[in-house]
């Protein structure tokens, strides 16, 4: 692995303008603000709403699909689904190929559920880029897919399945 290091050395780090610490610092402030509107209306967490979207999205998954899918960690999803079962959101059926597998699906509450979310997290994310041209917010998810592939190219990652919807 190669790095590139800045043309001007001496101006060292400055954390403000690190391209790595003002996406986490975005990062943050959204997902905050999201996930107290779904844990105070819905009583769920962010894991168990990408979840619940994926499965809404792409129809029954196993776990490791769910991980590869979300890039969350196994523990991550297998917490979140513990909830959801729990909570009657999604149901948990034997995988006919792998019996150490489970195939998870959306129940009809939890897909009358995502109903139910789905039209208030596109109205957070109208929100989020009210001030921005569509060009802009067409360029900004270009920038990010470009800036996740990277990050896993220099992690030794395949390239990521990432939809620019």
């Amino acid at each position: 692995m190669s790095l590139v290091r800045p043309e001007r050395e001496e101006e060292g780090l400055r954390l403000d303008a690190y391209l790595p610490y003002r996406l986490s610092v975005a990062s943050n402030a959204v997902s905050g603000l999201i996930a107290r509107a779904y844990q105070d209306r819905f009583g769920l967490t962010i894991p168990q709403w990408r979840l619940i979207c994926v499965l809404a999205e792409d129809g029954a998954l196993t776990q490791g699909q769910i991980v590869a899918r979300t890039v969350m960690d196994k523990v991550t999803v297998s917490r979140a689904t513990q909830g959801l079962v729990k909570r009657h959101l999604v149901a948990r059926s034997e995988h006919h190929a792998d019996a150490r597998s489970h195939v998870l699906a959306l129940t009809t509450e939890g897909r009358r559920l995502y109903a139910e979310i789905a039209p208030l997290a596109l109205a957070y994310e109208a929100a989020l880029i009210a001030g921005l041209a569509p060009e802009e917010v067409t360029l900004l998810k270009r920038l990010l897919a470009r800036l996740q592939a990277a990050a896993g190219q220099l992690n030794g990652e395949d390239p990521p399945n990432v939809s620019l919807r």
